[in-house]
This record gives C-alpha cells, structure tokens and sequence, in this order.
C-alpha cells in the first residue's frame, strides 16, 4: 500500500478532542434519561385519568425537533420528548414542560455566569466570539456579539424589574452592606456598586439592593434605603454590618434609627495594621485578634484595653483608629453566639464579590454604569443560590421578638427576676 502524506483536517462542527466528545456523549446521555424521568413522573401522576372510552388521557407524542444547548464543554445535541392530552381543551389542557430543558433554551446557566465575568474582566463585546472560542472551542461561534448584546440588554432589563419588586411581604434580621468597585472602567471613576444582602427570619441569605451610587455617599445609601422603605420595607434590620464609611451609617441612622452598628472586623483589622510599621503587625493582629475571639463581652474589652495600653504611646493614630470604633466592634456580642461568625465581617459579600471586586486592571473603552449593574447582577444571582444559611435559625425569631442577649446567651425571665 502507498503512504501518503495527505492530512484530513477537521471540519467546522466537529472535535477533535477525545476527552470533550466522551464528556459530551455522556452529558447527551445524562440530559436525555433526566428529561424522560420528568414526563415518566408526569405520566405517572396522571395514569389515573382517562378518556370517555377508557384510554390513558396522557401519552406520550413523539419529540420536538432536535436543538443545541451551549454548555460549558460546547453544543449538545438534545430532543425534547412532547406529550398529548386526549381530552383537554384550552387551559384544561395538560401540558408538559421540563425544568430541566426549558422550552427555547440555548445556553446553560453556567454559560450565563461566565459571559458576565469576561465583560467585567476588560473583554469588549467584539472580542466576546473569539475568547468565548478559545474557553469553549470552535463550536461557540454562535455567541456573536449581536447575541452577547441582545444578552445584555435581557439582563438589564431583568436588574430594573427586579429593582422595582415589592417588598411588603419581606422582613431582614441582618443587613451586610459594602461598596464594590469593578475592574472594568466605568463612565465615572466617581461610581461604585452599592450592594445589601439580608437574612430572613428563616436564615435565608438574600441580595436586598444593587444599584450605582457616588464613592459611598451618605445620599447614594439614603436613596437606596429609601427607596427599599417605599416599596415595603418598614421595618429595618436589628443590625447593619459594614466597613467604616460614613455614608451607609449616616443613611441608615436617618431611615432605621433603631438599627444597631456591627463594623467589620475584615476591614478594621486591615485599616489600624496599615498604621502600624510592618515589624509591629503580626503581634497586632494577633492582639486584634484576642478581642473579637473573646468568649464574653468583659473579655474583649480587657484585650481592647490591653492593646491599647502596648501601641498606645508610640502608634496613638492605629489606636485611634480602634478606639473611635469600641462600640460598634462589640455589638455582636448582643446577639445569639450562633451568629457571631456570621456577624463579624461582610464576608457573605466579599467572598460572593471577590471576582470584581477590586479594580486592577482596565477594559478597552468604557463600560457603562447600566451594563455593569446588570453583569454583576446576573453573577449574584447565580452566587445566590450557593449561599450558606445562617447557623442556628432557631435563634432568629428571638431576634425579630426582642428577646435580650448577653455574650450570645439568651435571657430567660427567670434570669432577669434573679438579677434584679
């Protein structure tokens, strides 16, 4: 037999990858047996119900045509299995739609998070096409950057209905609050994302308010709180966690007057260490540490008073910058020890932000305020359904009554009778 030296090359829509197409043979698989375990449940569940001449009312009808999702290893394939109601008419008609394979569906969830971190990591709506190749390969050709943008657009309409519901029926015992600047350039350098999340009575973690707002101002955070009290939310939370900015506790004190103060031990610890010369801030942090670790409130008071004490005379500015704070840094001590961890630090934004949160590096172009929001809307949404609940929601509607706590334990009536 001859050799030859002609090489076949691969064709458009085709992988040459063995791994990816094993992954997407399986994916393929596993979609399908999903999808026909929903009509087999709803078959099921209707077996009973016949027609006038004893057939089964519900049977199953063939597939839709065949379509593509993108995913995250490339297009699969999938067919929608369809189903036929013999007897009903008009809204008595029983229907089957998948939540697994929605109807009109071309892209994962996963997909949707993605596109919003490249946008926010500097990648123009031009390029979109070619980077979204090199993650997925050749076959995400078809998120063009006419369909990125028609994205785009969905989403911020998605973020100003969402930002218009009505909060009547909604009640938060913790508020943690921050200001997010994104990495990509804004119109405004001026502008950064204002972001709430709250804790129902239930433990729930939820994202409460996102909206654009000036460096932090206190008239950017009262519009915001404002306009949360006007479509429902009276009532304000028991306690408020943020940073030290000015502008949130100014709002807050003027909308919620009997929401408490929690500062963010993150932030203070960072803020009094950059005071202090770095052969003094390892012992410092851990002093810092022995106060918010205390079992009790008189404990951490000692260790306040004691750091203050050692880098008082010599490092008066990081002890200011302690002291100015001794109240707020303490408040959660009033509160059920369950939710101490959960009280200390913003982390709940911090960890579901950290992909933008920071401003290091710049986009081509501009990056408005309106498609920023929606970006970082749609990767809080997707972050939101992995947040953790509080511990011990048992303790929450002791909260929300009022019940008193001291050093995290509860203060039964009998212990408040004995003490007096």
């Amino acid at each position: 037999m001859t050799e030859t030296n002609v090489f076949h090359l691969s064709q458009p829509g085709t992988f040459t990858d063995p791994l990816t197409e094993v992954l997407r043979n399986g994916a393929r698989a596993l979609l399908a047996q999903a999808v026909e375990a929903e009509v087999a449940a709803l078959l099921s569940s209707h077996a009973d119900k016949v027609t006038d001449d004893g057939r089964h009312r519900l049977v199953r009808h063939g597939h839709l045509p065949e379509r593509e999702i993108m995913t995250g290893i490339g297009p699969i394939a999938v067919r929608c299995p369809r189903v036929r109601d013999r007897a009903g008419q008009g809204s008595d008609r029983i229907r089957f739609s998948s939540a697994i394979l929605p109807p009109y569906a071309r892209r994962t969830k996963s997909l949707e998070v993605l596109i919003p971190i490249l946008y926010l990591k500097g990648i123009s709506t031009g390029d979109f096409e070619e980077a979204l190749v090199a993650l997925l390969g050749q076959d995400a050709g078809g998120l063009s950057a006419s369909t990125i943008g028609r994205l785009k657009d969905a989403w911020s309409e998605e973020h100003t209905r969402w930002s218009k519901r009505d909060l009547s029926a909604k009640r938060y015992v913790y508020f943690w609050v921050d200001g997010i600047y994104v990495q990509a350039r804004l119109e405004d350098d001026a502008q950064c994302l204002l972001v709430i999340i709250g804790a129902t009575p239930e433990g729930k973690k939820e994202l409460v308010g996102l909206i654009d707002g000036v460096r932090e101002s206190a008239q950017s955070w009262r519009e915001l709180l404002l306009d949360l009290k006007r479509r429902g939310l009276v009532i304000g939370p028991h306690l408020a966690v943020a940073d030290g900015a000015l502008g949130f506790w100014q709002a807050v004190e003027e909308v919620w007057p009997k929401t408490r103060s929690q500062r963010c031990w993150v932030h203070k610890t960072a803020n009094v260490l950059n005071k202090l010369p770095k052969s003094q801030q390892s012992n410092a942090k851990r002093a810092l540490q022995e106060i918010w670790m205390a079992e009790t409130k008189n404990d951490a008071l000692v260790a306040f008073d004691t750091f203050v004490e050692t880098w008082g005379v010599k490092y008066d500015k990081a002890v200011e910058c302690l002291t100015k704070d001794r109240e707020a840094l303490l408040a959660f001590y009033d509160f059920p020890a369950e939710h101490w961890k959960h009280l200390r630090t913003t982390n709940p934004i911090e960890s579901s932000f950290a992909t933008v949160r920071h401003r290091t590096m710049r986009s081509k172009g501009c990056l408005s305020n309106k498609t920023a929001l929606a970006m970082i809307f749609k990767l809080a949404e997707a972050a939101e359904k992995n947040w953790r609940r509080l511990d011990g929601p048992n303790q929450l509607p002791k909260v929300v009554l009022g019940v008193k706590f001291i050093d995290g334990m509860e203060v039964t009536p009998q212990a408040q009778a004995a003490a007096a």
